[in-house]
């Protein structure tokens, strides 16, 4: 008997609201919070309506959230980023080596990043989340990463709309 596993996607597919820099940047910076002890969710909706780029959690419940830059213009036209340090512990900017680092605040970290990997250039100060921020930001990224991974697992189901 044959079974639909062979055809359920082992991706999420693009969204087609990133430019190919953006998801480059995206893809480096994922493997560098990996390979510091990190789970990401890309995209993620914050409870103060903003959707943020890159959202990583680690074993001892630190959030980082990852904002990604593809030009000095996407930079200055956008400033919802100041938004998003009332969500996390840590809030990085993820760029390409062609951008200069002084374009970006300094109260941020700063990682480079490309489609490969990327690095850690400048530690993010840390401001640490109030315990009811952290309980929310810990179930909504919770709650996203199952109602991904049941997506993929059974693509014609009717589930909600993501948390």
């Amino acid at each position: 008997m044959e079974t639909n596993a062979a055809h359920i996607a082992l991706m999420v597919p693009p969204d087609r609201r990133q430019s190919a820099t953006a998801l480059a940047i995206a893809r480096g910076t994922g493997r560098l919070l990996r390979s510091l002890g990190f789970a990401c969710l890309s995209e993620l909706s914050l409870p103060s309506g903003r959707r943020a780029d890159l959202v990583a959690v680690n074993a001892r419940g630190e959030i980082w959230i990852v904002e990604i830059k593809s030009s000095a213009d996407d930079l200055r036209a956008d400033r919802k980023w100041q938004d998003y340090r009332a969500h996390c512990d840590r809030l990085f900017f993820a760029f390409t080596r062609d951008l200069r680092c002084d374009i970006f605040p300094g109260d941020t970290g700063l990682i480079v990043a490309d489609a490969y990997g990327a690095y850690l250039h400048c530690e993010a100060p840390e401001h640490r989340l109030p315990s009811p921020t952290r309980k929310a930001m810990m179930l909504r990224f919770g709650m996203a990463a199952a109602q991904r991974l049941n997506r993929l697992a059974d693509p014609q189901g009717h589930a909600e709309s993501e948390f």
